[in-house]
């Protein structure tokens, strides 16, 4: 079948070269895009007198009614099409005849398809940010109930210090909140209408390239028509967003998977998100997390994949540019796949507080504030931290934990210990006494819940 395109070239290919060059495979998902964006286009080329009010009129309702069909299924997207553009401007031609060949005055598929791939971008980071709202609401909502619960801190994962689970859940939700924040930064520069750029030069029709921006939602046009078609450098930047956020679930995913094994402990996922193995009746696997954490990978790729696409090519338009899509379809589709398995997953977590506790009490994560003691007695603090190790090796070797060393023992190291010590070194004592900003004392836990809340009631 002879293409719109045919002219110079005689427009008929080999089905090979056919099936190579045809996008109609995976650009098809943004047919809504494509019609929301040569209505626009129709309603400028009217106002500025270069098509007539009624083929108008006739140009919107056979756009509307070609929406409609899709949306309904009465009209399947035919995949010899080489592109959706190509498939709603044919489809069009064919209801209203000669007058849907006007559609295309004063455009090229070079900026129609990079509007279109900016509007469905802008459409899905909406639901995107929906969906990480709903994580982040899950974590906060679990760090609300265990504001309070002590559990190990780690570094090196060492456990190192006692802090609460609600403050390690909060972490996270500082981390998706820039997530969320890095999305809005992408969508500010995204929101850059290129239609008009046309090829590459822009037209020779005076056209009102602001009115069609406006009428799409965008609040400025690109101001060069090169730059307008050449680049998805706002691909780019999502992309880079959207594996950052992966980042972040990957390492709470990691975290889910350890705290759920039998060394940890803490905490019991649902059997809605955890699989069985197929020899051995006592596992309960992760797999979601797991998942996760593997796809996190995937999402990267995508964003390499597209930076080393583009990194060779003159300006302006070229067809490797066709490869952007793919790309950034998939690394959108698998994180909005991530995070909906993500938030229930969270939800319904069963946290053991006791085994989070006894987890606390060994490894002598409480020794800073026993040499904390000290140095509140008057003894410099590298002095007290040589004596607090002198202790903990004592501790080891005699079988005892801080809290039960007796006091002659402390005395022995040096004369400052008193009775009070235990008190000072009790493990819910050394978490509220971390009354910094920021800390993971209750109070400014509660602090850090209610930040959080009003982050999301503005999200």
């Amino acid at each position: 079948m002879a293409k719109m395109w045919a002219g110079l070239n005689a427009g008929v290919t080999d089905q090979i070269a056919d099936d190579f060059n045809s996008s109609i495979g995976f650009d098809s998902r943004m047919y809504k895009q494509d019609i929301t964006g040569s209505i626009a286009h129709a309603e400028m080329l009217s106002a500025c007198g270069i098509i007539s009010q009624p083929e108008k009129a006739q140009l919107v309702e056979g756009l509307l009614s070609i929406l409609e069909d899709l949306e309904s299924g009465a009209l399947p997207i035919d995949p010899g099409s080489e592109d959706i553009h190509m498939f709603v401007e044919q489809e069009l031609t064919k209801r209203i005849g000669d007058t849907g060949k006007k559609l295309h005055t004063a455009r090229s598929r070079n900026d129609q398809v990079a509007l279109d791939l900016r509007l469905y971008l802008r459409d899905e980071a909406v639901e995107l940010k929906a969906l990480l709202k709903e994580l982040i609401a899950a974590l906060h909502d679990q760090a609300a109930a265990h504001k309070s619960s002590i559990m190990p801190g780690y570094t090196h994962l060492q456990r190192a210090q006692p802090i609460s689970f609600g403050h390690h859940l909060l972490a996270y939700c500082m981390m998706l909140l820039r997530d969320a924040g890095r999305i809005d930064d992408a969508l500010r520069r995204m929101d850059v209408s290129p239609i008009g750029c046309c090829a590459l030069a822009g037209t020779t029709y005076e056209t009102d390239r602001v009115m069609e921006a406006k009428a799409l939602g965008f609040s400025a046009i690109a101001l060069n028509s090169l730059d307008g078609v050449s680049d998805r450098d706002y691909c780019l930047e999502l992309m880079s967003v959207l594996s950052i956020l992966m980042m972040h679930l990957s390492r709470l995913s990691e975290e889910l998977i350890l705290w759920c094994s039998w060394e940890f402990k803490f905490i019991t996922l649902s059997d809605s998100y955890t699989t069985g193995s197929s020899i051995m009746p006592q596992k309960k696997n992760p797999d979601m997390a797991e998942l996760i954490r593997g796809k996190t990978g995937r999402v990267y790729g995508d964003l390499m994949g597209l930076l080393t696409t583009l990194k060779g090519l003159p300006l302006a338009y070229n067809k490797d540019m066709q490869e952007d899509k793919e790309c950034v379809f998939d690394a959108m589709d698998t994180v909005k796949a991530c995070l909906k398995v993500a938030a229930p997953m969270i939800r319904t977590m069963t946290v053991h507080e006791d085994n989070m506790l006894a987890a606390a009490q060994k490894g002598f994560i409480n020794a800073t504030d026993l040499a904390d003691y000290l140095v509140k007695k008057g003894l410099p603090f590298r002095s007290a931290y040589k004596i607090a190790g002198q202790i903990v090796a004592k501790c080891m070797a005699d079988g005892q934990v801080l809290e039960t060393l007796p006091l002659e023992s402390y005395q022995a190291f040096s004369p400052l210990f008193e009775a009070d010590l235990y008190s000072c070194i009790d493990l819910r004592a050394c978490v509220e006494k971390r009354v910094s900003q920021g800390g993971t004392s209750l109070r400014s836990v509660e602090m850090q819940l209610s930040w959080v809340e009003e982050q999301l009631e503005n999200f």
